[in-house]
């Protein structure tokens, strides 16, 4: 089955509405699915509830989401790097479900194997775990996470065919696999497109049963995050 679609709007049409749970691959700027996400932006759905590890920059990624007003709510674990996300927080207009970065991979990884919840040691003690299970096991006290299974997953790839196999470039596989087969619906932006058969199945990052959607994007601006620093004074 040929699962690439003509463009970023055309893979979007008709599945992504106001009020939804979405998650976006990536890692800061590494990996993220820029075509997706400005289609995304350009579809005009709001109220979203968004899973990602970052909130993008300003301008970029996912912060042109929060310039549009698009985000209700976002669940990451790093939201620095963005003024008008810390903005929209600080004013009340801009819900936030903080969660460590290891739990949040792992509330994903666990919705994409089915199993709805899990324990873990991280957050015990701290704003994380109020209002969670607590239990103890061995001695040790553990909260209880819910999975994430998110209605659309939007994921950045470097290749796919067209059944979906995916391959993915180095640190950019960061959060996608996980977000890919998390989500009830998922929807990929590539650089490369190949035939079936094509790729070496031992290459195979991810097969194509999680993935629904292609979209070829073989230009990504892929934008650099550059630590700047100023002199002492």
């Amino acid at each position: 089955m040929n699962k690439l679609y003509p463009s970023a709007a055309a893979a979007l049409d008709g599945i992504v509405k106001d009020g939804q749970l979405l998650a976006v691959g990536g890692f800061g700027l590494c990996g993220i699915p820029e075509a997706l996400i400005a289609a995304l932006r350009d579809s005009g759905v709001k109220d979203l509830t968004v899973i990602s590890n970052n909130a993008g920059v300003d301008g970029f990624g996912l912060g042109q989401l929060l310039e549009t007003r698009q985000i209700k709510k976002m669940i990451s674990s790093y939201v620095g790097e963005n003024k008008e996300f810390e903005r929209q927080y600080l004013a009340g207009e801009l819900e936030l479900e903080f969660t460590p970065q290891g739990t949040l991979a792992e509330k994903l990884r666990a919705g994409g194997a089915g199993i709805p919840a899990f324990f873990t040691r991280t957050g015990v003690g701290t704003l994380v775990a109020e209002g969670k299970e607590l239990r103890e096991f061995d001695g040790q006290t553990y909260v209880m996470e819910r999975a994430l299974t998110p209605a659309v997953s939007l994921v950045k790839a470097h290749i796919a065919d067209k059944s979906g196999n995916l391959v993915f470039r180095r640190t950019a596989r960061n959060f996608n696999p996980a977000v890919a087969m998390a989500g009830q619906l998922t929807v990929v932006e590539v650089e490369q497109v190949v035939e079936i058969g094509e790729l070496d199945p031992d290459a195979i990052h991810l097969p194509g049963i999680y993935v629904h959607r292609i979209v070829h994007n073989p230009t990504p601006e892929k934008r650099i995050e550059k630590r700047t620093t100023r002199s002492a004074a």
